[in-house]
This record gives structure tokens, C-alpha cells and sequence, in this order.
């Protein structure tokens, strides 16, 4: 019989079932559950087997004892009780025949014997066999009692799991209801605060601004507003956000009344002190700012809190955080204008130096005013300034209004010296000085504001201490307030946070004034010197003393010629023909004096603009004196009537006003004008025919435009450069070829010796002229090979043009022929020329 499979159960999916740790995290047992547990847990372990295998399990508690059935009885028979053998014949063999069956017997017996342990054998594995069955149907009653187990099993697994279900949908509800009830609470904190706000501001105090609560509470409160103004769309939000935004007010004016009392009485106590007796200058500085700083340290906290605030909404307080700025500026100029008033005239009297003359008074030395003004007004912005930052974080605006107002106390005095300042190089010393000062404030020798110092309790933390990009929760701010160690980080943070705005004075805004007036009044001063000096100059006798004047100076050399500029002040120092300025014209030297004073000093868009008047002028003033030279040349030397003096005199300063260009940079300039060349037409036609102001009339109208000159100093310096080299060239070879342009302008035949002769007197005067002329264009030109063979190779070729048509006029003539060997050839007279 064989055995029969079972049919697998197929189990439902289940979800993952939660572990021992998470059930009772999320369902915990009482006590009494618990013991209902333990009591279940006994039972089942005293728990007894069913009925029916209660009889196999007691056979196999106690088996019985075999017994060997083939074992002869342990009493002894006697032969004559003894069973007899089957195989013995009951009856004696008396014939064959019975001897015959009785051996048959034996034989069958003998066989059956030798059979007997297969029989055995057989009877054995029929044994096993029905035990096998008995055991195979054991097994089938045990396997349909296990399969109605498992089903009974599935029954509680599949109820349990629906328990489970319903218990974790329960403790999902219990965590939402949970949750719910926590925004709640969360939002509804948000509401709360105002009574507690409301509160504290009904019962303000004397010292309430310098509590913690109060700064705290006032943190909350603008947390609240913010919270508020981003949820617009909860019940009655627009409500509570108008009475926080009043609290907030409210807060924010006890912070102004207090802080403008305490400067109020703080400045009045100074005044008292300073006015009652003769005070030091060490006491006075004393009682102006460390008095105050220490004042700063209970202040600042609650300043920083209204700065804060009305950086938010400028609309509701940014006029009590001006209050503030107006009562601090108010107190500090109680208390420092007649001590700087008396510093100035202090100052103004040390500057004073005897005049020259018996009747001459005293005079104020301009730039020792400016000096110790300018320097003394920085040291006192820079004090000003720091002892703000112990103050406040905002108001730049302000602050540098104040100390612009502290400056006109000297500017007052110094404006109209400036502008009556007729030396220019003082002027010129004055913006030295101030240029100084300015760039030393690049340095920033401020003192930085240290908060190091500040106690932890005197600070409020900011919006932006916590590391979140968004805003401090209520709950937040409530844990910070209640926990110390938290609070005290969040202090630290929040210094790290503050001081942002006011880091360094630039003290060249301040300056900035002083500093304009005196290039104003530099820029007008240096344009007199152009139009007296330059424009309108006179030349003397001696200016015009060309070229005796180089000559002198060839031979004394560049001794005594002193250098005003060092080379590292000023471009215009550096300039190669700056040793030989001894000879250069006066307006020259001028020119070169205006722009190496106005450099440094001025904007560069006007400094431009006053070069290119200076040279322009400047090359107008060297031609009329190169006419003057030219006419003295020629009243001097009636015999040579084309003298170059004037020319080279042009050529050699017009090359000193290009280096000058060019060392300063000078481009073009661009000059703007209006173009009212059409409006005579336009008004006519406007007045004549009205309609053409409408439709397709008006856009052939002609109005005035605007119309820019471009001009450049260095090109229009370069064209009269090439231009007077021409003209020097024209010159020099107009007298060097006189002769033959006699003879070609002549209209009688030539012959052959008028030929010779006209050649002989060319020769002539080009041995004579030419050198003569190299000489002096060396003598104009500082001998300057560079310049000097770019002006001969030109002069070179044009007298050998002349020379050539002279030649062929010469070759058309009836004795041209035997001319050949008294006429030069070209190549002839190349090298002739190159030789002289």
C-alpha cells in the first residue's frame, strides 16, 4: 500500500508583519494583560494529548515481555510422557506397502522441512507488511489532522493579520490625530503670543527695553507677523496681525523714548561737566567718547533691535529709528562745534607768516592751513565715526551728513582762500596735500568694533541666526530663551552676523569738496596763465635770439639747467628733450610748467581738454615768433633773402610740443556744436506754408542737430610738422638751384657757355649752401642724425629733379652735344650732394 502525498496549501501573501519591538512600541500591555498572558502561556504548556494516541504512546511507555513460544517447558517429562514424533509410524511396517507411505511421509516431511524457513521468511515480511499499513494509515490520520491544523492555523493567521491591520490603521489615526492636534497646538501658539505680549507692554516699567523678556518677546512678536503675513487665509489672521503689528510699534517706541533719554542726559551731563570748569584736553577726550562707549554697551543691544525692524518696515518705523539718529547727531554736536570752533582758529592762527615788505601784515600760509585742517578734521570724522559704530549699524547717509556739516566749520574759512589763491603753485600744493590725506584713507586706519566684549545677555538673537534659510519657529525661539547653552550659541552666531554695513571710513567723500574747489580754481588759474602767458605772450628781445642762442648753449652744454620735477613725479619729467628746456621759447617752457602742475591734479577728461588748448596756443604763439625770426633774418642777411632760421625754429619746438603730446597721452578731442544751417529754409517754410508742419510736410523740415568735431593734437602737430619741413626743404632748395631756375624761366636761346655758367654758379652755391644749411638744421635739431637724415634725403632728390630738367633743356640746345662731359650725371650728382 502506498503511501498518499498531500495536496500543498496555498497560502495568501501577507504583508510584512511588524517586529516584537515595533508591537509593543505601538500597542503597550497593561499589567493586567500581561498577567492574562503569562496565565494563557502556563495553560498551554500543560497542555494534553488527544485520546486516541493515548493507548500507542502507553504500549510504548510500557511494552510487554516476549516470550519464546519454541522453548520447552522448564520441567523435565519422563520418556514415557514424552509426545511421540509425528514422522513415527503408528502402526509397524509389515509390508512394503507400508514401508513404502511411511517413507513417503519421511520424504514429504523431509521437504516440508527444508521449506520451512522460506515459510518463515514469508510469514515474517507478511508481519512487516501489516504493520507497514497500520503504520501507513497512522500516518494518513496524523497528515489529515496536521492539514486540518494548518487550516486552523490560517484562520488565526488570517484573523490575526486582519488584527494587525486594524491595530496598525488605529496607530496610524492615533500618529495623525497626534500630529493634527501638534500643528495645532503649533499654530495656535502663534495666537497665544499676543496676550502674552500684550501684557508685558501694559505694564512697561522703568528698565523694561533692557530685559531679556522684553527682547525676546519682541523677537516672537516679530515672528508672529511674519507667520501671519505668509498665512493670510487663517481665521481672523488679518486681525491678529494688526494688533502684533501694534505691539511691535509699541515695543519699538519704548526702544526710542529710552534710547533718546538716556543721549539726552548723557550729553547733558558731559555738557555740564565741560562748561562748569577749566577742562583738560585729555578729560575733554575722556568725557567725549569712552563716556559714550560705555554708554553703547546697554544701548546697542536694543538699537540693533530697532534697526532691524525698521530695515523690514521702513514704512511704520523707520521714522523712530531716525528719532534715534537725529538725537545722537543732535548730542555729539551739542558737545564737540565750539571745541573744534576753537580748534580752527587755533589752527588758522599757526598758519600765519610775516609778509613781505615793512607794511605788509601777516598772511595765512594756505597749505600749512590745509595740512593741519584737513588732518585735524580726519582724526575727528574718524572718531566720530568709530564712536557711531558703537552705536548704531545704519544711517550711513546720516553720519556722513553730520560730518560734512563738522567740515564746513573749516571749509568756511578755507573756500574763499582757495578761490583767491593766485599761485598756481600753491593751488597745485594744496591738492597735493588732500590727494594725500585721501589716499591714506585707503589704508583704513579705523579701529574695527570689537563685540567680543559684549556680554552674551545683551544681545538679541537675530532672524538670521539659525542656520535654517528660514525663519525661527516660536517653539524655537521659546527653546532658545529657556536653555542657556543654546542661547549662547545662538549670541555667538549672531555676532558673527552683525556689523555688515559700517565697516570703513572713506574720509575722501569728506574731502572730496576742498578737493574740488582748489582744481576749480587750479583749472581757471592755469587758463589765465594760457591766455596771458601763452596765447597773449610778448616775446622780448632776447626770446628770439635764434640760433646764437643754441649756439651758446652747444657750448656751455646742459650745465645750471635746473629740474623742477623729480622723474618719478610726473610724466612730463621723464621727456628726452627736458635738459635743453634752457633754450626752448617761453611759451614753451610755459606750456610744459601749466600741464606738468594740472597732471596730477586734475580729472583727466579736463586735463585733456586744458592740453590741447595749452599746445594748441602754444603752436600759435611759435608761429608769429617764427615770423619774427624769419623778418629779423631777413633785415639782418639782405644777401640771403630765404633764411631757414625761422623754419628750423618751428621745426625744433614743434618737436618738443609732439614728445609733449605723446607723453601725456593726449587723443582726440571731440567738440560738440549746434548745426543751425536749415533753420532759415525751416522757419520759412513754417511761416509761408503752415501746412507743412502736418503728413509728410514735416519730416522735410530741417531743424537744428547737434553735430561733433573730432580733433586730434597729435595729427594737427604732425601735419604742421611735415608741412614746416616742406617749406624748410622748398627753401633750402630754391636757394641751392636759384641759378638754373633763372635760366629755365628764361625765354632767350641758351648757348653753350650761358650753359657752363649757370652749372658753375649751381656748383657753387650748392657747396657753399648746402653745408651751410646741414649745419644749422643740426645746430635746430640738438644733432639729432635720426631727424636730420629724414630731412636731407627729400632735399637731396628735389635738387636733383631741378638738375635734370636743367640737363635735358641743356641736351635740346644746338651745343648740347659737346655739354655731356661739362654737365653731371645723375649718379654724379647723388654723390656730390652726399659728399657736402
Amino acid at each position: 500500500m502506498r503511501r498518499q502525498q498531500p495536496h500543498p496549501i496555498q497560502l495568501p501573501p501577507v504583508k510584512p508583519p511588524l517586529t516584537i519591538e515595533e508591537w509593543e512600541a505601538k500597542a503597550p500591555l497593561s499589567e493586567a494583560e500581561l498577567g492574562s498572558i503569562r496565565d494563557i502561556k502556563s495553560a498551554c504548556e500543560a497542555r494534553r494529548l488527544p485520546a486516541k494516541f493515548a493507548d500507542v504512546v502507553e504500549s510504548i511507555s510500557r511494552p510487554s515481555t516476549p516470550v519464546n513460544r519454541n522453548l520447552a517447558s522448564p520441567t523435565s517429562e519422563t520418556p514415557s510422557s514424552r509426545p511421540q514424533h509425528p514422522l513415527h509410524p503408528v502402526h509397524p511396517i509389515a509390508t512394503p506397502q507400508d514401508f513404502h507411505d511411511w517413507f513417503a511421509l519421511i520424504d514429504k516431511s523431509i521437504s516440508h522441512s527444508q521449506e520451512a524457513h522460506f515459510r518463515a521468511h514469508l510469514d515474517t515480511l507478511s508481519g512487516y507488511l501489516n504493520n507497514c499499513d497500520t503504520l501507513l494509515d497512522q500516518v494518513n490520520e496524523v497528515d489529515e489532522d496536521v492539514s486540518r491544523m494548518m487550516q486552523d492555523w490560517t484562520g488565526v493567521e488570517e484573523g490575526g493579520q486582519s488584527l494587525q491591520g486594524a491595530c496598525e490603521r488605529m496607530l496610524e489615526e492615533r500618529d495623525r490625530l497626534i500630529q493634527l492636534t501638534d500643528e495645532i497646538e503649533e499654530r495656535l501658539e502663534y495666537f497665544q503670543e499676543l496676550e502674552y505680549a500684550t501684557r508685558m507692554l501694559n505694564h512697561p516699567g522703568d528698565g523694561l527695553v533692557l530685559q531679556d523678556d522684553f527682547l525676546f518677546m519682541v523677537e516672537r512678536v516679530d515672528v508672529c507677523i511674519e507667520y501671519l503675513e505668509s498665512h493670510r487665509e487663517f481665521k481672523e489672521s488679518q486681525l491678529y496681525l494688526m494688533r502684533y503689528q501694534h505691539c511691535l510699534t509699541r515695543a519699538m517706541t519704548l526702544i526710542k523714548i529710552h534710547c533718546v533719554n538716556s543721549l539726552k542726559a548723557l550729553a547733558s551731563e558731559i555738557y555740564k561737566r565741560l562748561t562748569s570748569q577749566e577742562v583738560s584736553s585729555a578729560t575733554q577726550t575722556l568725557l567725549l567718547y569712552p563716556k559714550f562707549q560705555s554708554a553703547a554697551k546697554a544701548l546697542r543691544p536694543i538699537i540693533t533691535e530697532l534697526e532691524t525692524r525698521a530695515a523690514k518696515r521702513p514704512d511704520d518705523l523707520s521714522a523712530l529709528l531716525n528719532e534715534c539718529h537725529a538725537a545722537y547727531f543732535s548730542s555729539r554736536k551739542q558737545l564737540i562745534t565750539s571745541r573744534l570752533i576753537e580748534e580752527i582758529q587755533r589752527i588758522i592762527r599757526g598758519s600765519e607768516v610775516q609778509g613781505i615788505g615793512k607794511a605788509a601784515g601777516p598772511t595765512i600760509d594756505l597749505v600749512g592751513l590745509t595740512r593741519a585742517g584737513c588732518s585735524h578734521l580726519k582724526q575727528l570724522c574718524s572718531d566720530e565715526f568709530n564712536l557711531y559704530r558703537h552705536f548704531f549699524d545704519s544711517g550711513e547717509d546720516k553720519l556722513y551728513r553730520f560730518l560734512e556739516g563738522l567740515c564746513d566749520y573749516l571749509y568756511d574759512d578755507l573756500r574763499p582762500r582757495i578761490l583767491h589763491e593766485p599761485k598756481l603753485a600753491v593751488l597745485c600744493e594744496v591738492c597735493t596735500v588732500i590727494q594725500a590725506l585721501m589716499v591714506l584713507d585707503l589704508s583704513g586706519d579705523y579701529d574695527e568694533f570689537d563685540a567680543s566684549n559684549q556680554r552674551d545677555e545683551d544681545y538679541l538673537v537675530p532672524e538670521d541666526t539659525f542656520s535654517s534659510p528660514l525663519s525661527p519657529s516660536l517653539r524655537d525661539l521659546k527653546s532658545a530663551h529657556s536653555d542657556p547653552g543654546l542661547r549662547s550659541d545662538m549670541v555667538r552666531s549672531a555676532r558673527a552676523r552683525k556689523h555688515q554695513q559700517l565697516k570703513h571710513l572713506h574720509i575722501g567723500n569728506l574731502l572730496e569738496m576742498v578737493l574740488q574747489d582748489a582744481q576749480t580754481r587750479l583749472v581757471f588759474k592755469a587758463q589765465a596763465v594760457i591766455q596771458s602767458e601763452i596765447r597773449y605772450y610778448v616775446a622780448k628781445e632776447g626770446d628770439l635770439d635764434y640760433p646764437q642762442k643754441l649756439v651758446e648753449f652747444r657750448k656751455n652744454g646742459s650745465e645750471g639747467v635746473p629740474n623742477l620735477l623729480s622723474p618719478s613725479d610726473n610724466p612730463l619729467s621723464r621727456m628726452t628733450s627736458l635738459s635743453r628746456q634752457s633754450t626752448w621759447y617761453p611759451t614753451v617752457k610755459k606750456t610744459h610748467w601749466v600741464l606738468s602742475q594740472l597732471h596730477d591734479y586734475v580729472k583727466p577728461a579736463i586735463f585733456e581738454d586744458i592740453a590741447y588748448e595749452a599746445i594748441s596756443l602754444c603752436r600759435e604763439s611759435l608761429v608769429s615768433a617764427s615770423d619774427l625770426i624769419s623778418a629779423k633774418s631777413k633785415a639782418a642777411t639782405a644777401s640771403q633773402p630765404t633764411s631757414p632760421d625761422g623754419q628750423l625754429f618751428l621745426v625744433r619746438h614743434f618737436l618738443v610740443l609732439k614728445e609733449m603730446a605723446t607723453t601725456v597721452g593726449l587723443d582726440e578731442q571731440k567738440e560738440r556744436g549746434v548745426d543751425f544751417s536749415g533753420m532759415a529754409d525751416t522757419l520759412g517754410s513754417i511761416i509761408f506754408n503752415p501746412n507743412a508742419l502736418l503728413g509728410q510736410g514735416f519730416t522735410n523740415l530741417r531743424f537744428p542737430k547737434v553735430v561733433e568735431n573730432i580733433t586730434d593734437a597729435r595729427l594737427e602737430l604732425d601735419a604742421a610738422l611735415k608741412r614746416i619741413c616742406e617749406e624748410t626743404i622748398a627753401g633750402c632748395v630754391h636757394t641751392a638751384t636759384e641759378p638754373i631756375q633763372t635760366f629755365l624761366s628764361s625765354s632767350v636761346d641758351p648757348t653753350g657757355a650761358s650753359i657752363s655758367k649757370v652749372h658753375s654758379e649751381f656748383v657753387e652755391k650748392c657747396k657753399k649752401g648746402i653745408p651751410e644749411w646741414t649745419e644749422k638744421l643740426r645746430l635746430y635739431l640738438d644733432d639729432d642724425e635720426r631727424t636730420v637724415s629724414v630731412l636731407l634725403p627729400p632735399m637731396h632728390d628735389k635738387i636733383v629733379e631741378v638738375y635734370e630738367t636743367f640737363r635735358i633743356r641743356a641736351s635740346t640746345t644746338k651745343d648740347g652735344s659737346s655739354l655731356d662731359q661739362t654737365l653731371l650725371s645723375r649718379n654724379a650728382l647723388d654723390d656730390l650732394l652726399q659728399s657736402l
